[in-house]
């Protein structure tokens, strides 16, 4: 499958993405979820532009690191030491972050897979209901033109087109990934956040949708994948961090983190890297 967004930006050169703003500046955040600290004095930089991996085993706190960075979760307050800045700011109006931030997450997946089972939700309205926070149109939310134009010229890019007004009910699991991404780009947000991307995607759908993230690097945008499955992790990333029971354990350039050793450790258990053509697996031993 040939992707592509010729019509954005290139990515920055390394010099200039070393001088960029920060997007995520957090510093000694601890986060509680019921009564389980999940986030562990968790400190974490991220810069517009750069193209991330954060890599964990389940359980590790990634999803929660996904809502502390939307604003849906809040830290305990630690007092001056912590920061909690998103884009510079330590206060968002959660309508306004979406304009900023695209997240393609678990949980929308499952509303996704719960909603197409009620009523005939097409890739046209999926991608439309990004600008109004919800998965799916309702009667009562008014599309414009300029919101259909946007939608189109989505769906053009992401290969999408014939599926406007087919069921996503009937389509493949990556063509569904596929558009729910569309509905993460609605706004143009200069921030794509991807949590479990290829969770439960046959091989082939996992290769398109490879192609998929791979285009999006060209968006000039900050890239943030979210996963166990180093296997998703396409060439144009970079940077790996690593996160355990809460925390940063590691962060560093691709080559060094991603080795038999330190993903052992990682996972705990013994692993071995296979590498094929830029791209990375874990096998057992």
């Amino acid at each position: 499958m040939d992707v592509t967004f010729s019509s954005f930006a290139a990515p920055m050169p390394n010099a200039k993405l070393a001088a960029s703003p920060l997007l995520i500046d957090f510093a000694h955040v601890s986060i509680v979820r019921g009564e389980k600290v999940v986030l562990r004095n968790l400190s974490l930089q991220i810069r517009r532009g750069e193209h991330v991996a954060i890599l964990g085993p389940n359980g590790s706190g990634k999803s929660t690191l996904i809502k502390a960075i939307t604003r849906e979760l809040y830290p305990l307050d630690q007092g001056k030491k912590m920061r909690f800045q998103v884009l510079g700011q330590d206060d968002w109006d959660l309508n306004d972050m979406r304009g900023h931030l695209g997240i393609v997450a678990l949980d929308l997946l499952q509303n996704l897979s719960h909603e197409i089972t009620l009523r005939q939700v097409t890739a046209r309205e999926l991608i439309l209901s990004g600008f109004h926070n919800s998965i799916g149109l309702w009667p009562h939310q008014r599309v414009t033109p300029s919101q259909e134009k946007q939608a189109r010229r989505i769906m053009r890019q992401l290969k999408i087109s014939h599926l406007a007004n087919r069921s996503l009910a009937k389509v493949s699991s990556g063509e569904q990934r596929r558009a729910i991404i569309g509905r993460a780009l609605v706004h143009n947000p200069e921030a794509l956040i991807l949590d479990e991307p290829t969770n439960s995607l046959d091989p082939g759908a996992v290769r398109e949708f490879r192609a998929v993230l791979r285009a999006l690097t060209s968006l000039g945008k900050t890239l943030i994948l979210i996963t166990h499955n180093i296997s998703d992790l396409i060439p144009e990333i970079d940077r790996v961090i690593f996160m355990r029971h809460g925390k940063i354990q590691a962060d560093g350039p691709k080559s060094e983190m991603l080795t038999a050793p330190r993903l052992s450790r990682l996972f705990g258990k013994k692993l071995r890297v296979v590498r094929r053509n830029g791209s990375y697996d874990l096998v057992s031993g």
